[in-house]
């Protein structure tokens, strides 16, 4: 079979299906959860990312290499090699995206001007920062980059999407992507490292004496109600505990006014393709389930996501969410627990401070100057914040902070 060599081309498809999951599990690997294929994958066979609900896919994928010249490039198998791919969204909106540009796209339309459609680079409803895009090792990382950041901005303006913006990268990613022209902004979240700890009071006898009895008392007041705990792995939780989970998550957004973002379905659909990175903890009392958290693991990260409950006791929050997490990440010698967004209680729950990251390619040359003087100006103000919450920080050694 002869075969020909392919300069990288870069084409946009409407599905993750179109690439596949051999093909994208190549590059993206399987540890984060989040950017593997199935997850991706049933985000969008479940219909939470879809035009209708404002993420639309549109993902990059990067093909070349070599081939077979009898190739029709018509099915999966004849596509040839893929070299980079790139989870990508047409977004008519700015939900679940946890790095907030609602005054931009008040900005745009008080001058008459479209904010929306705009690309999003991220994954949908999750703000937890990892890789973004992803380049075969083999292939030259800087020019592959180049290509994908050249041709996305060519597509937004042939879409007539206002903007580009890659929430939650690595660092070194956000560097790069700086380098090549994309504004640069920073963020805080809230994380707990693992220092070796055998058991959780390993971790209390960490902190200043009035924040560990504080701990130790909302534990206790827990307990006291009646309220115990069960871990269920992921391929191990039941139907029923699956409607009585999505019944919390649910009910959490109503409380706001807001519907939540993910359908029933695409939890049951993980539940099925990834089930060794996701548990559940059940909060029962009297026998019956009040609540329960979903988190998400790899081999060295907790990731906690989603939480519920019937009715609201006292400290029940902290404990499924927080210390159940911190019980089982030293349990299991996970080194890191990222509990979401936001949340400045857990400061004194011992989560730090961490820089999260975005990029942002601004269409409009005019936009594009006053967004940047306004990150300039942001950027202090974040930094500052950062110093203030770690001088907070419960930990007996100072240094620790």
């Amino acid at each position: 079979m002869n075969t020909v060599t392919l300069a990288p081309s870069l084409r946009f498809v409407s599905s993750i299906e179109e690439i596949g999951r051999e093909r994208w599990n190549a590059l993206t690997g399987t540890s984060n959860p989040f950017t593997r294929y199935e997850f991706l994958h049933a985000l969008e066979t479940t219909g939470c990312t879809t035009a209708q609900s404002g993420w639309q896919p549109y993902h990059a994928v990067v093909y070349g290499g070599t081939e077979g010249n009898e190739g029709t490039g018509e099915s999966n198998e004849d596509f040839p090699p893929v070299l980079a791919v790139m989870p990508l969204y047409l977004k008519t909106n700015s939900w679940g995206e946890y790095v907030f540009d609602w005054s931009w796209a008040n900005a745009y339309q008080s001058y008459g001007f479209d904010y929306y459609p705009k690309f999003v680079t991220a994954v949908p409803f999750t703000p937890s920062f990892g890789r973004r895009i992803f380049i075969a090792q083999s292939q030259g990382q800087a020019a592959l980059l180049n290509l994908i950041v050249e041709k996305t901005r060519e597509k937004a303006e042939v879409l007539g999407a206002s903007s580009w913006h890659v929430l939650f990268p690595l660092e070194e990613e956000y560097e790069s992507l700086s380098e090549l022209g994309l504004l640069t902004r920073i963020a805080t979240q809230f994380h707990w490292q693992n220092r070796g700890y055998g058991n959780f009071d390993d971790f209390l006898n960490d902190l200043n004496s009035r924040k560990r009895k504080s701990i130790r008392k909302e534990r206790k007041q827990v307990s006291e109600q009646g309220i115990r705990f069960r871990v269920t792995e992921g391929d191990a939780i039941s139907d029923e505990q699956w409607a009585d989970f999505y019944l919390y998550y649910q009910t959490t957004y109503l409380t706001r006014g807001m519907q939540g973002y993910l359908k029933r379905t695409f939890f049951k659909t993980i539940a099925k393709t990834m089930p060794e990175q996701l548990f559940l903890v059940n909060a029962v009392k009297d026998g019956r389930d009040i609540a329960a958290a979903l988190f998400f693991k790899n081999e060295e990260k907790l990731f906690g996501r989603y939480w519920g409950c019937r009715n609201e006791y006292q400290f029940l929050h902290f404990e499924t969410c927080y210390y159940q997490g911190l019980d089982y990440a030293i349990e299991h010698g996970l080194q890191i627990f990222d509990a979401g967004a936001q949340g400045e209680h857990k400061i004194q729950r011992g989560f730090r401070p961490v820089t999260t990251y975005s990029n942002h390619w601004i269409g409009n040359p005019g936009f594009s100057d006053a967004i940047a003087n306004f990150l300039r100006e942001e950027r202090p103000h974040i930094l500052g914040y950062q110093r203030d919450a770690s001088s907070l920080l419960p930990f007996r050694n100072s240094n620790q902070g």
